[in-house]
């Protein structure tokens, strides 16, 4: 069962108080904290999008800055390709596949994302071999919907092998909504995902393969097929990379039926962020309103410490235990992003765990986590620890322990029957 202690919170440059309400078997726990948040000094502007859905993620604490119907299944065209390198780049790190081995272009690969199809390719030809790291860079750079085909065949033997894969992939990176029908992103009834499994991906991809992300900002790729007098000139389609606002990646979308899409990197003063657009009606607005975001997430938020190192951030029912309670804190003091605002801003917070925790429990031990939620949408999530070591209590702690659950358990059913009827 899922336990939160759910709490509101007012600044003042005084002090502030949190009311914390902890919710353990569906029973309900008042108590009080305060404590002192200095004045915050600037204002950020409220930001606005002409965008159908749009996320904007801090890399380094995971703070959502932006949010606009984010959890929205919507056809993600080519940035589903970042499904298709993910697979390969898992594999190159196995060492299941090097970056020398080939691919044969089969004729559907050709007919399908090639030169007949009048969509993005890299020109591969019919029943050449090429490189993986060709193949990566045809994906990457030119969204080339026969090198993802090439391999997604290589890989599996079929489209429809490989798109089960994607969908196994999303599953274990964080994507539980996301379903896939291609390598491609190309029309298909099954390819979906949410701009926030999108904002997750390319967080995995910039995390657990820093040492193939560089393709996302190679600007340029000169690929010269076999038999071919002249190379063709590929240019990066990220209109971010040249921008000037430090973005080194990642891909665009584009279908008829569900508009313009982006996810972006960029990185400023050491500071990344992760956006993603989509739903717009032209590839300008594409462009502008992944600019906008990522500018607005680098100029209006600010770190700012709510709990001090040590400093017990709330307790977690522990059953069974030598003590009813193991308090939590964090790794160092905790600090979440908000907006530069006025001092009073209304924020409201949780602690999610799931209750009840069993001993042992070891201090350091991750138990919880913190969400932190702004007036402005700003949800911060910060990971909680066991303050303590907590051990096994005595048979009849336990025997007690398994009494309180049933008759807690028994009161949360009989309200949650009464809060039907009424």
């Amino acid at each position: 069962m899922q336990a939160a202690i759910r709490t509101q919170f007012r600044n003042d440059p005084r002090h502030r108080q949190l009311n914390l309400v902890a919710g353990c078997f569906g029973l309900a726990i008042l108590s009080l904290l305060a404590f002192v948040l200095a004045p915050l000094q600037a204002h950020a502007r409220p930001f606005q999008t002409k965008a159908q859905q749009a996320i904007l993620v801090d890399y380094n604490t995971g703070a959502i800055l932006y949010q606009k119907n984010a959890d929205d299944l919507v056809p993600p065209a080519s940035m589903s390709k970042l499904v298709t390198l993910g697979i390969i780049f898992d594999r190159l790190k196995q060492g299941a596949l090097t970056l020398d081995d080939t691919f044969t272009v089969s004729e559907h690969a050709w007919r399908t994302g090639g030169a007949p199809s009048r969509t993005s390719a890299m020109f591969a030809g019919l029943g050449k071999q090429i490189r993986i790291e060709d193949l990566v860079k045809g994906i990457a750079i030119q969204s080339g919907n026969d090198a993802a085909i090439i391999v997604a065949e290589g890989i599996a033997g079929s489209e429809a092998n490989f798109a089960k894969l994607m969908t196994e992939y999303a599953r274990a990176h964080g994507m539980p909504k996301s379903t896939f029908g291609n390598p491609t992103g190309l029309p298909n009834p099954d390819q979906l995902m949410t701009a926030r499994e999108i904002a997750t991906l390319a967080d995995h991809i910039i995390r657990d393969y820093p040492e193939f992300y560089h393709y996302f900002g190679m600007t340029r790729f000169p690929y010269q097929p076999e038999g071919r007098r002249r190379p063709y000139a590929f240019f990066n389609r990220n209109p971010l990379l040249g921008a000037g606002i430090g973005a080194d990646g990642l891909k665009t979308g584009h279908l008829e039926e569900s508009g313009y899409g982006l996810v972006g990197s960029a990185v400023q003063d050491g500071r990344r962020l992760i956006c993603v657009v989509h739903g717009l009606k032209t590839s300008n607005d594409r462009k502008n309103e992944a600019v906008k975001l990522l500018q607005w997430g680098f100029d209006n938020f600010s770190s700012f410490e709510i709990f001090a190192a040590d400093e017990v951030v709330g307790n977690a029912r522990v059953w069974g235990g030598e003590k009813f309670y193991v308090p939590l804190v964090g790794k160092g003091p905790i600090k979440v992003l908000l907006t530069k605002t006025p001092a009073r801003q209304r924020l409201s917070a949780e602690i999610i765990y799931n209750a009840p925790l069993k001993p042992p429990l070891k201090k350091g031990q991750q138990l919880a986590t913190l969400r932190v939620t702004s007036q402005s949408n700003t949800v911060n999530n910060v990971p909680l620890y066991a303050a303590e070591d907590i051990e096994q209590g005595s048979l009849v702690r336990r025997g007690l322990d398994s009494i309180a659950v049933m008759a807690w358990r028994w009161v949360a059913d009989q309200a949650s029957d009464l809060l039907e009827k009424i």
